[in-house]
């Protein structure tokens, strides 16, 4: 493979001799590439950042997506951003998130309780009580009064109690968690809002199995 260089603003390869000891040089890429190309994926959800995701990146991947709700929060940012985006990317890809667990509810309960408590910790204590990204996100979402709820009680020391009044709306929404009817469902949602990769945390003894029954669900 060619030598890694770059001289960049804030970063070269190698270091530059007035910035380290002088010996540094540019190595060979050691390992075979599969592709040509490396797409590059952000995660953004500010509406300035999403809008620039769709316009120069080859993917976006929003944390805590939820398909039903999704238009309302970044569809004007991604409308814009796609507007000025250049033909030569192709279309944007989108990268939605979940926790998957497949099972009657007397079976997926811990997997529901430990997503209630995955939101519960970034809603509530991602922050501080003015500047907590994720409590905006789950106000855009439409859950104002939950999020308020849920950063109080989680600042106030209340974990528990924080955890307990994350909505089941919520958790079944942002979720595959539940019997295959209900999952298979709600992978059509992902699918018609246009989403084009899942990105799931597997629950559970079963995890591995479930995956492999998601994947051949939507192949």
């Amino acid at each position: 493979g060619d030598k890694v260089t770059h001289d960049g603003k804030s970063v070269s390869l190698p270091l530059p001799v007035d910035e380290g000891t002088g010996l540094g040089k540019p190595l060979k890429f050691m390992n075979r590439m599969q592709r040509q190309d490396i797409p590059i994926v952000i995660a953004s959800i500010g509406p300035s950042n999403v809008e620039m995701t769709a316009e120069i990146a080859d993917g976006w991947q929003p944390i805590h997506f939820v398909p039903d709700r999704f238009e309302r929060v970044w569809g004007d940012a991604l409308a814009v951003g796609n507007a000025k985006r250049s033909p030569d990317l192709g279309p944007l890809s989108i990268f939605g998130d979940a926790h998957l667990a497949i099972g009657e509810t007397e079976d997926v309960t811990e997997a529901r309780e430990g997503s209630r408590g995955h939101i519960a910790f970034y809603v509530g204590g991602m922050g501080a009580k003015s500047k907590n990204y994720y409590n905006d996100l789950f106000r855009r979402y439409g859950w104002e009064e939950e999020a308020e709820k849920i950063q109080d009680l989680f600042l106030g020391g209340q974990r528990a109690e924080a955890t307990a009044a994350v909505p089941d709306e919520y958790i079944d929404a942002a979720n595959l968690i539940g019997p295959e009817s209900h999952i298979k469902k709600r992978l059509a949602v992902y699918k018609d809002v246009g989403v084009t990769h899942l990105t799931l945390s597997a629950q559970g003894a079963n995890s591995l199995d479930d995956l492999a029954a998601v994947k051949s669900w939507i192949e």
